[in-house]
C-alpha cells in the first residue's frame, strides 16, 4: 500500500480518535526525542515556532521538522548552547480504508461508503497560535535559532511564524 499524501490528513474533519486501549495495530510513534540539546542548563531566551492555522500534524512531519531543526542547531550553535523541546504529542490515530491498487483494481475495490478504516498512523491536533517547537538559547544565538526553526517550518502542513520571547 502506498502512503497517502500529508494534505489528506491536514484538516480537522472528524472527532478526535485517541483511545488506544480499544484498538489494535496502531503504528508506533516516529518522533524519537521530545527534548534535545543541553538539558541541564537554563537559557534566558526562547524562540518558538507558532502554527497560524488549526490543523493536524502527522508524526512523520513532526519528526522531519525535529531532524531539520536539530541539524541546523548542531551545525551552527553546538549541543551545549541550546535546548529544543517538541511541545505537541501525536495522540490522534489516523484511519484509512485501504483499497486495492494496480491494474484492474477498479473492479475489485469498489468498497463501502463511509467505511471505518484501519489505523495507519498518528497525528498531533494543533490550534491556531499554538507553539509546536521551542528552542531555548542565549541572546547571541537567537538569529541562528530562528534560521533553524524556519527550515523546520517547511516540513509542517500549516503556515508558521517564529516568536522570540
Amino acid at each position: 500500500m502506498v502512503r497517502k499524501p500529508g494534505r489528506m490528513y491536514r484538516n480537522l474533519a472528524k472527532k478526535a480518535y485517541t483511545r488506544r486501549e480499544y484498538m489494535g495495530g496502531v503504528p508506533g510513534n516516529k518522533v524519537v526525542q521530545f527534548d534535545i540539546g543541553n538539558l541541564q542548563e537554563t537559557f534566558p531566551n526562547e524562540v518558538s515556532l507558532v502554527i497560524l492555522e488549526a490543523c493536524q500534524i502527522r508524526h512523520t512531519a513532526l519528526e522531519a521538522a525535529r531532524i531539520s531543526c536539530n541539524r541546523w542547531l548542531m551545525k551552527d550553535i553546538g549541543r551545549a548552547n541550546f535546548r529544543m523541546k517538541i511541545r505537541t504529542y501525536p495522540h490522534h490515530v489516523l484511519r484509512e480504508n485501504k483499497q486495492a491498487t494496480g491494474a484492474g483494481a477498479d473492479r475489485v475495490s469498489e468498497g463501502m461508503r463511509l467505511a471505518f478504516g484501519k489505523p495507519v498512523g498518528t497525528a498531533a491536533r494543533v490550534t491556531s497560535q499554538q507553539k509546536v517547537i521551542s528552542v531555548f538559547t542565549t541572546p547571541q544565538y537567537i538569529e541562528k535559532a530562528k534560521t533553524a526553526l524556519s527550515h523546520g517550518s517547511h516540513k509542517l502542513p500549516s503556515p508558521c511564524r517564529i516568536l522570540v520571547e
